[in-house]
């Protein structure tokens, strides 16, 4: 006699953060599209209105103008250090501007091409905002949709939630956005696999990897067939559209990419993960950005904080999460850059060396390239 099929069991808790996870999401497409987002404090009816301030062009805005609040505009620390109002180390400032908010005061605050006059600016005064508070997190929320991370708030007090469902407004947790990069991590899962031939390794084949959530694809290449008995050769190469697939040269990326996959090759094994995030975790947007205040003379580091970023954004969760479902645990890492290492280490992937990755300089990286070493703490 068969055995009946089983039911299966409910998961509360991970149904919860599922939903957790798809309301960010929901927030991030809503935040991109230039539409406002409530973000609610964790525990608590308090919320605040949040829209991305590279997003308005017109004023007054609608819901906002309903709305008897003060607006602010939040950025980073680093933004508001480099106007002149506050330390780098704030995770996020709150400023608040006398008078109207127009779009024509909004921008020198957020863009670093546009002239932003006195610095500090007049009529301009800055306050430190909690680390998890809803304005904290609407920065982290701006960061996650690859947009500037500079946010117009204003309070909806105590009765927040029942405004948002009033409003048909899309309700994300602070603690949940704060949570969104492990909990993504955490939800990825092979979707499909095939041989792929590439040049340099005939033996290869990609793995795919998404998240429960429909989101950002992250690539394993598998080399050979490398035994997790012994330690993998293993290269963590974060997307680059310019340097891998146009061949730009102001950076390293396409020879990394390409030295890589031919280190694995030779090497008889192991596995490249191509990670989607560009430009060190700004964006394609905001790195071209980022180069154009470098052809202004900043340097790429000077550069990722005059957005408002900091140094590196990349975050290494799926990293580790494609290599233990991979089934590896134990590491030779390719790379210059020891944060990588200790990233890992972190996570609880031992790394059992590191392995030089570099490739000579041309006329238009060299720069870069001394300013990862001199900054970033790169080993050339």
């Amino acid at each position: 006699m068969s055995t009946p099929a089983r039911a299966p069991q409910d998961n509360p808790a991970a149904d919860a953060e599922n939903r957790a996870r798809e309301t960010v999401e929901r927030a991030v497409a809503d935040l991109r599209r230039g539409s406002a987002v409530v973000i609610a404090a964790s525990g608590s009816q308090t919320a605040v209105l949040v829209r991305a301030a590279e997003t308005i062009a017109g004023w007054p805005l609608p819901l906002f103008q309903d709305l008897l609040g003060v607006v602010s505009l939040v950025v980073t620390g680093r933004r508001a250090a480099v106007l002149g109002l506050s330390e780098p180390s704030s995770r996020a400032v709150q400023l608040n501007i006398a008078g109207e908010v127009t779009p024509a005061r909004l921008r020198p605050l957020i863009d670093p091409q546009a002239d932003a006059g006195s610095i500090p600016p007049a009529g301009v005064t800055a306050a430190t905002v909690a680390d998890h508070s809803p304005a904290a997190a609407a920065i982290r929320l701006a960061k996650i949709a690859r947009l500037l991370p500079a946010v117009i708030m204003t309070p909806l007090g105590d009765d927040g939630l029942q405004w948002a469902k009033a409003h048909d407004r899309v309700v994300a947790g602070a603690s949940d956005i704060d949570q969104y990069d492990s909990r993504t991590a955490c939800a990825l899962k092979p979707i499909s696999e095939a041989r792929v031939p590439l040049e340099g390794a005939r033996d290869a084949r990609v793995i795919t990897f998404r998240p429960e959530d429909g989101g950002a694809e992250h690539i394993a290449v598998i080399v050979g067939e490398p035994d997790p008995a012994h330690p993998v050769l293993v290269r963590l190469h974060s997307e680059c559209l310019t340097g891998d697939l146009l061949g730009s040269l102001r950076c390293d990326c396409g020879d990394q990419l390409r030295g890589a996959i031919a280190a694995l090759s030779k090497h008889g094994a192991g596995v490249l993960l191509y990670l989607a995030q560009e430009g060190r975790g700004i964006g394609l947007v905001n790195k071209l950005r980022a180069y154009g205040l470098q052809d202004q003379g900043f340097d790429t580091v000077d550069a990722n904080e005059q957005l408002g970023f900091d140094d590196d954004e990349r975050v290494y969760q799926p990293a580790v999460r494609i290599l233990r479902s991979l089934g590896f645990g134990r590491v030779r890492l390719l790379t210059n850059n020891p944060a990588k290492v200790g990233a890992l280490v972190r996570h609880g992937i031992e790394v059992i060396e590191r392995v030089p990755h570099s490739f000579p300089s041309n006329e238009h990286n060299w720069t870069y390239l001394q300013t990862k070493a001199k900054r970033s703490g790169h080993l050339l």
